[in-house]
């Protein structure tokens, strides 16, 4: 049996630029198979052809708009009838960063559909095979947005905060079995999403801007570790720590069926 098939087969989302094209040159070096998903079919074709030829794997194109009902409908069902898929990478992501008053109705539908629904949909697409072999690995694409709002992001924001509390209850749903499922906080990373958001690259402080190559190594390097949450750009893991703790000591002290005091109190 060859490397490439006792990895199984990882499918990648938003292949076609950015962190998805990144995780797929790195999944390809790993030995995976790869089913490639995006809107673009002519760049998922030229990345399927550079890779098959460069590391000698098979490469799956689903060209899809994961916005569209009819579109993630089929890329569901091809993953679940999809046995040999071992790993699946949510990563897709669409972004208007503007006031919700100035945002299309339409452009915030559309975030909600690619970045909620569509990460949703996908990953109960491949959990019951998962649960089924007991093994198997999925990844979230969130962001520090998720926690955080601009006056510019209350939508984006809205739909990775959904990101985060959804990944973390599946990893609540997983414990005691061999599935791993890892929550992924970027900050600032240069793709894409930043020029169809309508805040350029270069608008920005380029100190804080990661490159995507540096991103998708960080993140794997999570997954090696184990973590199930990664910031690729957080350097002080107390920083970390001191969240997760203040986020479970704020949910205890909200278990106490009285109101606080503050507002009982003259």
């Amino acid at each position: 049996m060859t490397q490439k098939n006792k990895m199984g087969t990882a499918v990648v989302t938003g292949a076609s630029s950015g962190l998805g094209e990144v995780f797929a040159d790195r999944l390809a070096q790993r030995g995976y198979d790869l089913k490639l998903v995006a809107r673009r079919k002519d760049r998922l074709d030229a990345l399927a052809g550079k890779l098959k030829s460069q590391y000698g794997i098979n490469v799956t194109v689903l060209a899809a708009d994961l916005g569209s009902d009819t579109d993630l409908e089929k890329v569901a069902e091809d993953l679940r009838n999809d046995k040999s898929i071992t790993l699946l990478i949510n990563n897709a992501g669409t972004s208007t960063l503007t006031s919700v008053t100035k945002t299309s109705v339409i452009k915030q539908k559309e975030m909600v559909n690619v970045n909620v629904t569509a990460l949703m949909l996908l990953s109960n697409a491949v959990l019951p095979q998962f649960l089924e072999k007991n093994e198997g690995t999925l990844i979230n694409i969130a962001s520090v947005l998720g926690f955080y709002s601009l006056p510019i992001s209350a939508v984006y924001s809205g739909t990775k905060g959904f990101v985060i509390q959804y990944t973390k209850g599946l990893q609540e749903e997983v414990k005691g079995t061999n599935i791993h499922v890892q929550l992924v906080n970027p900050a600032t990373t240069a793709t894409e999403i930043w020029e169809v958001g309508g805040v350029p690259l270069s608008a920005l402080e380029q100190s804080t801007i990661m490159k995507t190559e540096d991103c998708v190594d960080a993140i794997l390097a999570g997954l090696d570790k184990g973590e199930s949450v990664t910031y690729p750009s957080v350097n002080d893991q107390n920083l970390i720590d001191a969240y997760e703790d203040a986020r479970i000591k704020l949910l205890q002290g909200s278990q106490t069926g009285q109101p606080a005091d503050r507002y009982t109190q003259n």
